[in-house]
């Protein structure tokens, strides 16, 4: 434990002291703060992410996609379902439970783009923006900071730190305070989006129960919640990666993989089918509009509510989730990387709220169970009564509480994996000391902020700390595209001195058969 970890730890009990004695207080400050980010930087986070996305397509298509993130007879050490488990359970996992019926639902009721609300027109750009919120955008904002510590890590025997990736354009000064400070960012940064995610996983959690038993939501039920999830998660942390994370990534790709397709199957199977194949079409011809959507004429209001958000929250988170999809990555090609981390989780991702967003439309729309209700009185409780729809409703709740609860462990499980990684110089196994240590911490931070109130401030000052972050990110990719470019000039150089090397062999012994001496 070095200066990173004191750093970030003194910064960390600020804030939580904070949110503490005064919640009312850093909710306000930090909202002001975001507000002012939101409204003034909001070209500049459409524009970064877009690079983002630009870049992560570019390095897998274009001449760097054969180059192994690791040494040339480097295998990958998971299997590709194994290995997308773990990108769904450390990336989102959580969220698209969550918000796969009810982002849906909010954008029907108050769309963007001048739309009406509640009409077809609605529903149909509701699934459009869904798409958008959670495909290839937040998943680029992952790729850059993985694929860049995956490659510096495994190919160039840098540390596993976020700093070291920067070796290129500053040399040694990686080191020193300019390195140790990116690093602490990070771990902040890291900290704060558990921590949160902690607490309001409880409260989603205990919404569950409560809608299923009757049992009261309170702040004891939470705080219940979080004790046995830190006890469930501490245990799994200390298996280790390959066994805790592993495990668990594969029962929740498979109850997840369960769950969408008995409600594909059991829904309105044909309107869901041609909703995805609509909307994804509507949504890449979009792309580029709805990348760079901002209404100067008309206020930021819904674009800074969801979109500038979103990509906010996904590049606070990007520091967590990059360098854990960093650590379970050896051996693969860019290509491979990128058609894995990129593509295939946001087709997936596009199903998924087709199939949950889909279903819970047309029970609106075409069956009159009044689900935007719901979610304007619950939240929460969107998913669950829209699963009591289907045949097993009973069964298809507890279900989808229990892959919460699974994806939730994961999360929370990584994080300390990774927390243990950026504080301890890189090491690809943190001590388990290490990682019970941020793991008490994170969980403590969720249950002393939820107690006061003070977890929506967390929230909005981790977001805060994406705007630095961006600027870190678009180093990142300047470094690691300046070093493939410097080894992709380096192997061309040696791939001229072998064919030299071989025309000159070649050559003499022509020579030496014209003179008769070869034979």
């Amino acid at each position: 434990m070095g200066t990173v970890f004191y750093v970030s730890v003194a910064v960390i009990l600020m804030f939580v002291i904070w949110g503490f004695l005064l919640p009312e207080s850093l909710a306000e400050r930090t909202g002001t703060l975001l507000g002012f980010i939101i409204e003034g930087f909001g070209w500049f986070y459409l524009l970064s992410t877009f690079i983002f996305v630009f870049f992560v397509i570019y390095l897998g298509f274009g001449p760097y996609g054969s180059i192994k993130l690791g040494k040339k007879d480097d295998e990958p050490d998971y299997s590709f379902y194994t290995w997308l488990g773990m990108l769904f359970s450390a990336g989102m996992g959580i969220g698209l439970v969550f918000w796969g019926v009810a982002e849906p639902i909010f954008h029907y009721m108050a769309p963007p783009e001048g739309v009406n609300p509640e009409t077809k027109e609605a529903a149909m750009i509701a699934l459009r923006y869904s798409y958008f919120h959670w495909g290839l955008h937040p998943w680029a904002i992952y790729a850059v900071i993985a694929l860049t510590l995956a490659y510096f890590r495994f190919r160039k025997g840098e540390s596993g730190l976020i700093s070291a990736t920067f070796r290129p354009l500053i040399g040694d000064k990686v080191n020193g305070p300019i390195g140790k400070s990116i690093d602490s960012l990070a771990v902040i940064a890291t900290a704060f989006g558990v921590a949160t995610s902690l607490g309001f996983g409880a409260l989603q959690i205990g919404g569950g129960i409560s809608h299923t038993f009757g049992i009261p939501n309170t702040t004891s039920t939470q705080l219940i919640i979080i004790l046995v999830v830190t006890v469930l998660y501490m245990i799994s942390a200390s298996t280790g990666l390959n066994r805790g994370i592993k495990t668990l990534s594969n029962i929740n790709l498979g109850v997840a993989s369960a769950l969408l397709f008995f409600v594909l199957l059991a829904g309105p199977t044909l309107f869901i089918v041609d909703n995805f194949t609509a909307t994804m079409g509507r949504y890449l011809g979009n792309f580029i509009p709805m990348s760079f959507r901002l209404t100067p004429f008309g206020g930021s209001g819904w674009v800074g509510s969801w979109t500038l958000f979103y990509w906010a929250w996904w590049i606070s988170w990007a520091p967590f989730v990059g360098t854990f999809i960093a650590r379970v990555s050896r051996g693969r090609t860019i290509r491979e990387f990128v058609m894995g981390v990129l593509f295939v989780p946001a087709i997936l991702g596009a199903l998924w709220f087709s199939t949950f967003g889909g279903a819970a439309l047309y029970l609106e729309i075409f069956q009159g169970v009044e689900i935007a209700q719901a979610v304007n009185a619950d939240v929460t409780s969107a998913l669950f009564i829209t699963l009591e729809q289907f045949p097993l409703g009973t069964l298809l709740v507890l279900t989808a509480i229990l892959l919460i609860i699974t994806f939730f462990i994961t999360s929370a499980d990584s994080a300390t994996f990774v927390l243990g990684i950026l504080t301890s110089k890189g090491v690809l196994n943190p001590n388990i000391s290490v990682k019970i240590v941020w793991g008490v911490l994170q969980s403590s931070i969720a249950a002393v902020l939820l107690w006061s109130g003070g977890l929506e401030g967390l929230q909005t000052a981790s977001i805060i700390a994406a705007l630095p972050f961006t600027v870190i990110m678009l180093g990142m990719v300047m470094s690691i595209n300046k070093e493939l470019k410097r080894e992709l000039k380096e192997e061309k150089l040696k791939e001229k001195k072998r064919i030299k090397k071989l025309e000159k062999m070649i050559e003499d012994y022509v020579l030496e058969d014209e003179n008769g001496n070869g034979k």
